[in-house]
């Protein structure tokens, strides 16, 4: 239960401790307009500070108006989003960009339920914005302030769970204080990122220690509670690198919902089905040259890939029907950098080609 003691109203220790030792020059917060600030938000959800901060920097650089997000084409975005995962995050942020150009003439909304109806933000995210950036009072409860909540006033239970959630809102709630939200926010945000965080915090450096029930009750390792573990899935997929005489591969763009939605990828197919049959039913042709390369796995977050991987050459161009299909393209490998990939297929693709060319340098037939 919530401790009554005085002590326990925390704003006024976080709001000292921030002053001295709070993060202040990252770069969304050096021009902390609606916009930006939004677009950082969404990087940041299950993603750290560190790898946000070169996605950030070259997404601003491509697109420094919500204007530039909203009249880009989707493939732009995946590209310039490839390699941050959970591309949904990317869909999302264009298509709510797209509605503001409609509903709102460009002008990123400031009223909270306007916000949080936007794709792909909840009621953290849009808190988190209209506070950092305008200085609104809305709480928040992203993972780390979620564990500084749990550990500080002794929540039981994994914070997934709709019970748990829910006590921590209203605890996030009751202490949000009146004025300075927005470092009130980023000061939460930050002794999560700094001080209590997942595994060894470091209570020296809190400035809510001395009124921490999980520290005083020896439970700093425990709480949060943890998802409760299951085996992750497996799942096996084929995927082919089919080259043209030209050197071309085949990519193909995923549907726009799902795993890598609206993202380009290789070509895939049923592991138990052999290469030349896949060639010959979908190209109408019989490859020059079949090699099956070493696998890889990934992971994410319901369930690991298995990815068999065959290199496949074809004798002809391609017949016009394949060249100009819907969501095909057959691309020269140097410049599907350009693409919206998803990470594993771009690191495939690099690796194939630059094995490919160190064979081709050595005078070797391929």
């Amino acid at each position: 239960m919530q401790s009554s003691d005085p002590e326990t109203v925390i704003a006024p220790r976080l709001l000292e401790w921030f002053e001295r030792e709070g993060r202040k020059d990252l770069p969304w917060q050096l021009e902390p307009t609606p916009y930006r600030v939004w677009v950082s938000e969404i990087m940041l959800q299950q993603t750290r500070v560190a790898v946000v901060i070169p996605y950030f920097e070259r997404f601003m650089a491509r697109f420094p108006t919500l204007a530039d997000l909203a009249d880009a084409p989707l493939d732009a975005v995946l590209s310039h989003w490839s390699g941050l995962g959970y591309y949904a995050r990317g869909r999302n942020l264009h298509r709510a960009a797209v509605l503001v150009r409609e509903r709102y003439g460009g002008v990123f909304p400031t009223a909270i339920d306007a916000v949080q109806a936007l794709p792909g933000v909840g009621r953290s995210t849009s808190g988190a914005v209209l506070s950092l950036a305008l200085g609104q009072r809305h709480p928040i409860l992203d993972g780390n302030v979620k564990r500084v909540l749990a550990r500080h006033f002794a929540i039981p239970g994994w914070p997934g769970t709709a019970s748990v959630q829910s006590e921590l809102w209203r605890i996030a709630e009751r202490h949000t204080p009146r004025g300075r939200v927005g470092e009130y926010n980023q000061a939460m945000m930050d002794l999560g990122a700094m001080c209590c965080t997942r595994s060894r915090p470091d209570c020296g450096c809190c400035p809510l220690a001395g009124s921490c029930l999980a520290r005083a009750q020896g439970l700093t390792s425990e709480l949060p509670h943890g998802r409760p573990k299951r085996a992750l899935p497996q799942r096996e997929t084929l995927m082919l690198l089919v080259r043209d005489p030209a050197g071309r591969l085949l990519l193909r763009r995923r549907p726009p919902t799902g795993i890598w939605g609206g993202l380009w990828c290789l070509p895939e197919a049923e592991p138990v089905i052999a290469p030349e049959a896949w060639c010959h039913e979908q190209l109408g042709q019989r490859p020059r040259r079949v090699e099956l390369l070493a696998p890889c796995r990934h992971t994410f977050t319901h369930f690991q890939l298995a990815i068999r991987l065959a290199e496949v050459e074809i004798p002809e161009a391609p017949a016009d029907r394949i060249e100009d299909a819907p969501d095909t393209l057959w691309c020269p490998p140097a410049e599907a950098a350009s693409l919206g990939l998803p990470a594993p297929v771009r690191t495939i693709i690099r690796a194939v080609d630059a094995g490919s060319r160190a064979t081709d340098s050595t005078g070797a037939n391929r």
